[in-house]
């Protein structure tokens, strides 16, 4: 039997028999740990050809013989910027693409949390206030862009289309066309799109092309009363001067589940910046059943891949971050 060292938090009893009902019969053996099993796993990882957890540390101890590092997290950002964490430097990623449904359901949260004002409401309720006339807006008939069109874009687009937006703009590194967008753009076309996007998504990888890309420069192009909502990685956004756009009343508002540092040292400007939602980094993480359900079938599916020599659907190109 070929070895698989599975190292997760999340998995149940049916997990387990799940992964285990589909690897033996290819010829594979699951060895199941916890994180807090860290010595275990690494002496059993020795002999594996298969590792599925989401530790770099792990990670870094594996032998030159792992073939295969699944991820179960999307973002893979360390796995890139490191190469020396890979004792085979052809040990082939994968990431879990399963997050899109979670993130996409936080995403229409904020956003009509913003779209309503409810930053506002909730400052107005503090203070023992009753105003009640604060002007919204809708998803129904707005226009929303949406920068990466990968499977959270999608999820995020599909909804918003179900409530009645009027027009889906996607960015994206190829802009290649995708289902559910009016149109995908590239994303060297950026600025030209900022100075409309009167609602933008950000759902970035970390990648060294992403990083500030919404510079103080580009938050200047964004119309005044924009709203931004970031669930990529934080360090897409500039966050100074976003916050120096909010507190001075010329962006609307912005949500963010993602920022840098993360946790936010005391003091940073946006723990007190005007109008915005932060939520710390909840917006894809292992807390929703189905989350979980997803990210153990993506595993097993690409498990039947690999034994059978077909490519796997969550490879990673590391040359470019995802």
């Amino acid at each position: 039997m070929r070895n698989i060292c599975v190292c997760q938090e999340f998995l149940t009893g049916d997990h387990k028999a799940q992964i285990r009902e589909t690897a033996e019969p290819l010829g594979f053996a699951p060895w199941f740990f916890t994180p807090e099993q860290f010595g275990e796993a690494k002496a059993c990882l020795q002999d594996c050809e298969v590792l599925y957890a989401h530790d770099p540390e792990l990670l870094r101890a594996a032998p030159a013989s792992l073939k295969w590092y699944c991820c179960a997290y999307a973002g893979v950002d360390p796995y890139c910027q490191e190469p020396s964490l890979f004792a085979n430097p052809g040990c082939l990623l994968t990431n879990s693409n399963c997050y899109g449904v979670t993130i996409a359901e936080h995403v229409v949260m904020v956003l009509l949390m913003l779209l309503r004002r409810m930053p506002e409401y909730g400052e107005v309720v503090r203070n023992r206030e009753w105003v009640n006339q604060l002007p919204i807006r809708s998803i129904r008939g707005g226009g929303f862009t949406i920068l990466g069109t990968g499977d959270i874009g999608v999820n995020v687009a599909e909804r918003l289309r179900g409530m009645g937006a009027a027009r889906i703009t996607g960015l994206s590194r190829s802009g290649r066309e995708r289902a559910g967008f009016d149109e995908v753009l590239p994303i060297s076309r950026l600025d030209e799109v900022l100075p409309r996007a009167r609602n933008l998504i950000m759902a970035l990888p970390g990648t060294a092309e992403t990083r500030h890309i919404l510079n103080r420069e580009r938050i200047a192009l964004l119309p005044r009363g924009a709203y931004v909502v970031n669930v990529g990685r934080g360090s897409a956004i500039e966050q100074e001067p976003l916050a120096e756009a909010l507190n001075a009343g010329r962006l609307g508002g912005a949500a963010l589940d993602v920022m840098e540092p993360e946790p936010l040292p005391e003091g940073h400007p946006l723990w007190t910046a005007r109008n915005i939602i932060l939520t710390p980094h909840v917006s894809g993480n292992m807390t929703l059943g189905y989350t979980c359900d997803r990210n153990v079938e993506l595993f097993c599916e690409d498990l039947r891949n690999y034994a059978a020599g077909r490519p796997l659907k969550g490879l990673v190109d590391r040359s470019l971050g995802y």
